[in-house]
């Protein structure tokens, strides 16, 4: 079955899901020059493109371009998750080692838990092509948006800058014949909202195949 897109919302009032199964997903893309227009942004486009093609239930985005500065990632951050609703947010930028890369910290300030399997594993895939893997600081954190399970909770993840380390680290790699060498960090993901209260995401398997303990599996 196929589902609708979305278009983008750029509203800060809470999204009333569609559909059940249908995803929110925040797209935060964090940069002092994108977000003042010197050049294109790229991690939007790549994050929404790569999840397109492979989520096979509904999605709808919520996207945001914003500057390098902890506190006003911080409050995007808790904007999207506690009004807009987002199950998921995905970040990119801001996550080396310079001066201005704040955005592990800024991501940690409004986690209620850390997550620390995604960043290992993101850095994991990374180092296959490059030494400077290590210095990528991504984190996951776990919002939780009240004090009991109904008020639902956001998983909000780093990602890379780049757009082919972003496809890599969501999809993972795989060797000339197409076996998986290395998983990718979105076969956690759905059972991951599913643990916390959010839709029940389903993926297509040639990308990345989600995972789910088979108790947890929604009969066909």
């Amino acid at each position: 079955m196929s589902f609708p897109q979305h278009e983008p919302s750029a509203s800060t009032a809470r999204i009333e899901r569609s559909h059940p199964d249908e995803l929110i997903c925040g797209l935060v893309s964090i940069s002092d020059r994108a977000s003042g227009g010197v050049y294109e942004d790229q991690g939007i486009p790549a994050l929404k493109t790569w999840l397109q093609g492979a989520l096979t239930t509904p999605v709808r985005f919520v996207e945001r371009l914003i500057p390098d500065e902890a506190p006003g990632i911080s409050a995007t951050l808790t904007e999207l998750a506690d009004t807009v609703g987002c199950d998921l947010i995905l970040t990119t930028g801001g996550t080396g080692p310079s001066r201005r890369d704040v955005t592990p910290e800024a991501t940690l300030a409004v986690g209620t838990k850390e997550m620390p399997g995604f960043g290992e594993q993101m850095r994991q895939i990374s180092l296959r092509f490059v030494p400077t893997a290590i210095l990528s600081r991504q984190v996951a954190v776990i919002r939780e948006r009240g004090t009991t399970d109904a008020d639902g909770a956001t998983l909000i993840i780093n990602l890379p800058g780049q757009p082919k380390a972003i496809r890599e680290t969501l999809e993972g790699l795989r060797d000339a014949d197409q076996a998986l060498v290395a998983a990718g960090i979105f076969a956690a993901v759905p059972y991951c909202i599913q643990l916390t209260g959010g839709p029940y995401i389903e993926t297509d398997p040639a990308v990345c195949k989600a995972f789910r303990p088979k108790t947890a599996v929604r009969p066909a």
